[in-house]
C-alpha cells in the first residue's frame, strides 16, 4: 500500500520540481530588474528635463515589474505549499486509515494548481508589460531601406 502512495504522490512532487523552476526563472528576472532599478537611482539624480522624465517613465515600469514578480513568487511559494500539504496528506491518509483526508488532498491539490495558474498569469503579465516598454523606435529599424 506505501508503494501506492508513493505512485500517487509522484504527480504533484512532478508540479513542485516545476513550480521551482518557474521560481528560478522569476528570481533570475528579479535580479535583473533590481540591478536596472539602481541604474535607474543613479541616473535619477544625474538627469534634468526630458531625460530625467524617461528615467522616472522607465522606473515606474521597473517598480510595476518588481510587483508582479513578487506578487507570482508569494503564488507559486503557496502553490508549493499546498502541494506539500497535498503529498503529506496522501501519506497521512495512508498510515490512519482516515477516509476523509480524500477531500483534504483534493482541495489542496486544486489549490495549489489554481495558484500555480495565477502565478503564471502575473508572469504573463509582467512579460507583456516588458514587451510593450522595449519598443524599438522605427527610425532604428530603417524600414525604408529595401536592400535588408
Amino acid at each position: 500500500m506505501i508503494a501506492q502512495t508513493i505512485q500517487l504522490s509522484l504527480a504533484p512532487v512532478f508540479v513542485l520540481v516545476a513550480i521551482g523552476n518557474i521560481m528560478n526563472i522569476l528570481t533570475t528576472r528579479l535580479g535583473r530588474i533590481v540591478d536596472r532599478s539602481r541604474h535607474l537611482q543613479q541616473l535619477h539624480a544625474e538627469t534634468t528635463g526630458v531625460a530625467h522624465d524617461a528615467v522616472v517613465v522607465e522606473m515606474r515600469y521597473v517598480d510595476r515589474r518588481i510587483q508582479l514578480i513578487g506578487r507570482a513568487l508569494l503564488l507559486l511559494v503557496l502553490s508549493g505549499l499546498g502541494i506539500g500539504v497535498t503529498v503529506g496528506s496522501l501519506f497521512f491518509n495512508q498510515i490512519t486509515g482516515i477516509a476523509h483526508l480524500g477531500d483534504v488532498t483534493a482541495t489542496t491539490f486544486f489549490i495549489a494548481i489554481a495558484l500555480l495558474m495565477v502565478a503564471l498569469i502575473y508572469l504573463l503579465l509582467e512579460t507583456r508589460l516588458v514587451a510593450s516598454t522595449l519598443r524599438l523606435p522605427p527610425e532604428f529599424l530603417e524600414l525604408e531601406r529595401k536592400d535588408l
